[in-house]
């Protein structure tokens, strides 16, 4: 609920459109999905429906930008926060998996439905997906080149690794499982950092207080 102006509280009629189409396109799929099907779960009306939405195909459109805007809004503080590759890199991959714990139906949607997506549209989301890969190959080429990452390292399969690892967390993170989505953050940074840094920050002192600043930070959130 939002408090308005008036001192009472409003439901926002976007977000509740928004959540019941997510459940409707999950467990029938967007073309076994009627606007007066939303409708109706809403508890609005169409004409509710169009103040918000031009058509389905700009909800289905809307429900894949919310959680890729986000991915791509912490990328880029990150970049702009962080001089130092790996604690970029670290910034990148955390927010990234949260994603997954805060937009999971959106993401179960878009991997199920984003083939009906308009060209429009899917331009539009490509071109947010590219920029958010570029954000990560730069903070990989940046750490190879100050020296803090492998030399051997290849840049592009290592992103398109990071982006097929996390990407497949929607398949099996369940918000009822034994670790938190920021405690499998911490997880796939440890995994990534032991694979692109050099041997010897692996073992150094720098190392580990990032990872125990990591953990420690997924109990204060």
């Amino acid at each position: 609920m939002i408090v308005s102006r008036k001192g009472g509280f409003r439901t926002d009629l976007r977000k509740k459109i928004i959540d019941e189409a997510l459940i409707l396109f999950e467990e029938y799929g967007f073309h076994g999905v009627t606007v007066n099907q939303i409708v109706d779960e809403t508890g609005t009306s169409k004409g509710g429906f169009y103040h918000h939405f031009t058509s389905k195909d700009e909800l289905l459109y809307v429900i894949h930008d919310e959680f890729i805007t986000y991915v791509l809004q912490k990328a880029t503080i990150a970049t702009e926060t962080f001089s130092d590759p790996t604690e970029k890199l670290q910034a990148i991959i955390k927010d990234f998996v949260k994603t997954f714990g805060l937009y999971k139906p959106h993401i179960s949607v878009f991997y199920q439905e984003n083939i009906y997506l308009k060209s429009e549209y899917e331009t539009r989301i490509k071109k947010k997906r590219d920029q958010f890969k570029q954000v990560l190959l730069n903070a990989l080429r940046e750490g190879k080149e100050a020296g803090e990452f492998r030399e051997d390292l290849s840049v592009d399969i290592t992103a398109m690794a990071i982006l097929g690892m996390v990407n497949w967390t929607y398949k099996w993170y369940k918000y009822s499982g034994a670790k938190t989505i920021d405690e499998i953050g911490s997880i796939y940074v440890d995994l990534i950092l032991r694979a692109v840094l050099k041997t010897d920050s692996i073992s150094g002192n720098t190392y580990q207080d990032l990872l125990i600043k990591s953990v420690k930070e997924d109990f204060y959130l």
